[in-house]
């Protein structure tokens, strides 16, 4: 895998940044036009090109990957009308770096494989810098070998890469992680709105959580926020954020695991998503519930 032409869907925030590392890296990159992508000039201009069908994708490219919001987006490509599948060239890899309910990854992976293609999934952690800086962290589900003929690939990209298992493990494994990073958000964010009514200080309580038992990347990530209204910490939105939850809590309740901590995390995000709108980024949480109830 040393030089391939590849085709990628959804040049989003985190998108943008695997598509230039990829390009840098000497592999023929073609991009799908769409209005959600972010601004195409940077890529153009390092020989990107694009394309306004998926057909079209599909016709010259030997890898596809998959950047888009959650598994109905990834259904709609691969199995929709005029879908990659329709027009999957024989032996394609399709990657799908989305985020995306597991049984629904089954089954694409299996339609995928009915017509003649490869799949394996790899969604990643981390954020919109590291994915420019081509840092990301890749979970990736699938079989052995064609995970390990994966890896140069993927290390474009990713400075770390798990084999998480069979296929869709590593959604499974990325909804594992979610749930617990935007937990430890929420119940900080709680902590925050409530240090706010206690009239305790921003920077005190970011500084005695650090020093103890609270301390972490979630705390990193809302400190500026929480010491300077500044929500660049983590631009995450906050429908993202419950989307991420509604398929966690629909995974663990289809295997009958333990989930009423999950269901009061689901509640606060899908709370904060009616009242602030679904745009917000995740650390103005703490406002939102600062200002719950006045």
């Amino acid at each position: 895998m040393q030089s391939l032409a590849i085709g990628m869907i959804g040049i989003g925030l985190m998108g943008h940044g695997i598509a230039t590392n990829i390009a840098r890296k000497g592999h023929a990159l073609t991009v799908l036009e769409h209005p959600g992508n972010q601004p195409l000039d940077a890529l153009r201009a390092a020989g990107v090109k694009s394309v306004g069908s998926i057909a079209a994708l599909a016709q010259v490219s030997e890898v596809v990957i998959l950047c888009v919001t959650g598994s109905p987006q990834v259904e709609a490509i691969l199995t929709g009308e005029a879908g990659l599948i329709a027009a999957l060239r024989p032996g394609t890899l399709v990657i799908d770096c989305s985020t995306a309910i597991p049984t629904s990854t089954q089954k694409m992976a299996e339609a995928v494989q009915r017509a003649g293609g490869r799949f394996i999934d790899a969604p990643m952690t981390r954020t919109p810098r590291e994915a420019a800086e081509g840092r990301l962290n890749l979970l990736v589900g699938g079989d052995a070998e064609l995970v390990e003929q994966c890896r140069p690939l993927l290390a474009c990209f990713a400075e770390n890469i798990t084999h998480t298992g069979a296929v869709s493990t590593g959604h499974s494994m990325k909804l594992l992680h979610n749930y617990v990073s935007l937990g430890s958000v929420a119940l900080i964010a709680e902590a925050a709105a409530c240090a706010q009514r206690a009239g305790v200080p921003g920077e005190v309580f970011v500084d005695v959580l650090a020093k103890g038992g609270g301390g972490g990347v979630a705390l990193e990530r809302l400190k500026p926020f929480i010491t300077q209204q500044d929500a660049s910490g983590l631009r995450f939105a906050m429908s993202n954020a419950q989307k991420d939850l509604d398929y966690y809590t629909e995974m663990a309740s289809g295997m009958q695991a333990a989930q009423a901590i999950a269901d009061a995390v689901q509640g606060t995000y899908a709370g904060a998503v009616k009242q602030g709108g679904a745009q917000r980024y995740v650390p103005e949480l703490v406002a939102l519930l600062a200002d719950k109830g006045r």
